[in-house]
């Protein structure tokens, strides 16, 4: 009995097992391969490109950093973030003050040197460069910052300067916010970022100016751990953001007389709690994808929120995309996708919605199909400036705009989104057809038992 009925349900098993392993592997072979999404950033046009300005000031001497010097921490930082350099980066080092040992200010005050080029970089050769710098003399960040633009030369896209230091410059003038500024009227796409490794009051002010002028960011360092990854994260985001440089632009506080933006990358300031508002034109049939990053790049309270709404021209919302948080944040982010309906016909009381599609109605009228549609784009920020904070300029604020083909909507597989509808008819025709399976063996195992 045994030997008759065991081969005979045994088979039963393995032709079921066979049979769901075709039926899931031909399903699955069906799925649609992920195709790159349009309106992907274009190429590189140059490497990113970091100059890293080094504070030499007799001052670095002071040990208050976890039992160690100012120096030595971060000379510690700098070889990490060195060790970790992207290959693409070029990456230079720049110092003040380390090369002077004489008592007088005026040439101690012309103190900066190229430490080492900004370009591709020799770890081995930019480490030891490093490690070979005392602290000396002065501290003349005015003139260190404009050195270290022209160390980056100019170009279509953004370049980076690093000044990592312990103390308000002692050389001025020209004043290092003067200078700042002035980088930034010439219109060459430089961003300056400080880190501060004392914490009195003069230097974290001055520090903060810079960043401002320049629309870059102030941290205050209280440890190596802390310098290491932040500066690794400012060679980061020179890499995020080296491929396109943002147009300048200046949003308005209501639609009528916005600025008129096509797909590109964007720049503005934004006071707190302000908004600010932008013009997109949309055809029918066609999406706006919209990203809104507003960064917070001095002492702000910890409540805060980022809005980004698209309206049409009577205020009527459309979608919305926030962030919101309550600790510290290097930038706040959302962004809004949505799509005029090919029935549109522009005055506002159409069918379109968030990640809408073209609708199915007639929509015969050529007129309508062709027409632009007029969409708002309303960037609000709950940020608030801690007290003695300046409020001016306002916050950097980076808007990315592009215009596609609209997305199909998720009504079934032949709207495009059918991936999903099919993946969960396999996993219910796995879940059928595995139950079977083992309920055969289960009754197998029992006759199997019963018989012995």
């Amino acid at each position: 009995m045994i030997t008759t009925t065991t081969p005979r349900r045994t088979a039963r098993a393995a032709a079921l097992l066979g049979a769901l392993t075709i039926v899931v592997g031909t399903v699955l072979g069906t799925l649609p391969a992920h195709a790159d999404e349009p309106g992907a950033p274009p190429a590189a046009t140059e490497a990113p490109k970091v100059d890293l300005v080094l504070d030499g000031s007799g001052s670095m001497r002071t040990k208050d950093l976890q039992g160690k010097s100012r120096m030595e921490v971060a000379q510690q930082s700098i070889s990490e973030v060195i060790d970790a350099l992207p290959e693409e980066t070029e990456f230079g080092i720049r110092t003040l003050g380390a090369t002077y040992p004489g008592s007088d200010q005026k040439e101690g005050c012309k103190d900066t040197q190229q430490l080492y080029p900004v370009g591709k970089t020799n770890k081995v050769e930019a480490k030891t460069a490093v490690a070979t710098v005392r602290p000396t003399g002065w501290t003349p960040i005015g003139i260190a910052l404009r050195a270290a633009a022209q160390d980056l030369g100019t170009g279509p896209t953004t370049r980076r300067i690093v000044l990592i230091t312990d103390g308000e410059d002692t050389c001025a003038p020209p004043d290092p916010c003067d200078v700042a500024r002035e980088l930034a009227s010439q219109g060459i796409h430089l961003v300056v970022d400080t880190l501060g490794l004392a914490h009195d009051d003069k230097t974290r002010q001055q520090l903060i100016c810079i960043a401002n002028a320049t629309g870059g960011t102030f941290t205050d360092v209280r440890s190596q751990d802390q310098l290491t990854e932040r500066v690794k994260q400012l060679v980061e985001r020179a890499q995020d953001t080296h491929a396109v440089a943002p147009a300048k632009v200046t949003g308005t506080d209501r639609c009528a007389d916005a600025p008129v933006l096509s797909p590109g990358v964007y720049t503005d300031r934004e006071k707190f709690s302000e908004h600010r508002v932008y013009r997109v034109p949309v055809k029918a049939g066609e999406e706006l994808r919209a990203s809104v990053s507003v960064t917070p790049d001095r002492a702000v309270a910890r409540d805060y929120g980022v809005l980004l709404q698209a309206t049409d021209t009577s205020g009527q919302e459309l979608v919305r995309g926030s962030d919101a948080g309550s600790g510290r944040t290097d930038v706040a982010s959302t962004g809004v996708r949505w799509s005029a309906a090919e029935d549109d016909d522009g005055d506002g009381d159409g069918d379109s919605s968030a990640s809408a599609s073209p609708a199915k109605g007639s929509g015969s009228g050529s007129g309508a199909k062709s027409a632009a549609r007029t969409v708002c784009l309303v960037v609000s920020n709950s940020f608030a400036a801690q007290a003695g904070v300046q409020a001016d300029p306002g916050l950097p604020l980076e808007l990315t705009v592009d215009v596609a083909a609209a997305s199909p909507a998720p009504d079934g597989p032949a709207m495009g989104l059918g991936r999903g509808w099919i993946l969960l008819g396999v996993l219910t025709l796995a879940g059928l057809l595995a139950g079977l399976l083992f309920g055969w063996l289960a009754r197998w195992r029992i006759a199997v038992w019963r018989e012995n």
